[in-house]
């Protein structure tokens, strides 16, 4: 890891458990390893969803982008707790507030990922969550995350 706390995607893969085609987050530019963390997606035309979504006009889906907010929150967790996939720990998306779309996320876009960790209570962990493309947002929401031990 960087002196910024950036990290690649060897990183991201040991931390989350989700892999290809599910996979949201390409890196880490930065991660405090306290309260935020900035990752980024690259978003390429060659993604499987766009063969649905739409096929005549690609759009990357809304419900992706906040799903691509909760990776990152997933990742700020894992590095806030100093804890590692394996350690009985496991990070669910529990819901979603206030998510706001100001922009569409289109192929070619590098959607740059803001989570900032809010609070936590008895294992309920409140993100607030912010994607960008080219400094324009293109949504915001707060994410709240379960830890549970498995």
């Amino acid at each position: 890891m960087s002196a910024d706390g950036a990290f690649d995607i060897k990183e991201v893969l040991r931390l989350l458990p989700h892999r290809y085609p599910f996979l949201l987050v390409d890196k880490v530019v930065a991660c405090d390893n306290k309260t935020t963390i900035h990752a980024v997606k690259n978003v390429s035309v060659n993604e499987p969803i766009f063969t649905g979504h739409f096929p005549e006009n690609p759009i990357f889906p809304g419900v992706l982008i906040l799903e691509a907010l909760a990776q990152a929150a997933g990742l700020l967790g894992f590095k806030i707790t100093e804890s590692s996939p394996g350690t009985n720990d496991l990070y669910l998306f529990a819901g979603v507030d206030n998510a706001r779309f100001k922009r569409q996320v289109l192929p070619g876009d590098t959607m740059n990922l803001h989570v900032t960790f809010e609070k936590e209570r008895r294992g309920i962990w409140v993100f607030k969550g912010r994607a960008d493309v080219d400094g324009e947002l293109a949504c915001s929401c707060d994410i709240i995350c379960a830890r549970r031990e498995v």
